[in-house]
């Protein structure tokens, strides 16, 4: 799913900055998490900008220039979000890749009764009759590892 650079990358960026980076999941203190969703909103507000500079060509036939200049601020804007969950779950000693596994293959249990995909008016993925909760599986993960 994500790359053993990515990975590598992430707890050379947590030791370099000498965050917490535990080998097996541990709770922290809540004003960690606090501090965390402050920093997520901020990268969320940062879309704002995105929105603005795609306003100002809607209507438009966008040049390849304009359209490089907007895919490049999503692609940076994505990266800088996934990277500071990366980052967060690390600090947390979270196993993200066993867990977005079994979050995907919960993800694909979402189809309707006739296997088809069901969205919503902003097309948003909704839950299906097959759908399972992904819980139950991640709480397995942590167990094998959760030291207190």
């Amino acid at each position: 799913m994500v790359s053993k650079k990515f990975i590598n990358d992430i707890k050379k960026f947590n030791s370099m900055y000498k965050l917490d980076m535990p080998s097996s999941p541990r709770l922290r203190e809540l004003k960690t998490l606090e501090g965390f969703q402050d920093i997520i909103l901020e990268e969320v507000k940062e879309a704002e900008d995105i929105f603005e500079m795609y306003k100002g060509k809607k209507g438009k036939d966008l040049s390849k220039e304009e359209q490089l200049e907007i895919l490049t601020a999503v692609s940076d804007w994505l990266g800088d979000i996934v990277v500071y969950c990366f980052t967060q779950a690390q600090s947390w000693g979270l196993p993200m890749e066993d867990i977005l596994n079994v979050i995907m293959d919960s993800n694909f249990s979402k189809l309707d009764q006739d296997g088809n995909p069901i969205y919503d008016d902003r097309g948003k993925v909704l839950k299906g009759p097959g759908y399972w909760k992904p819980e139950p599986k991640i709480q397995e993960i942590l167990k094998k590892d959760l030291k207190q």
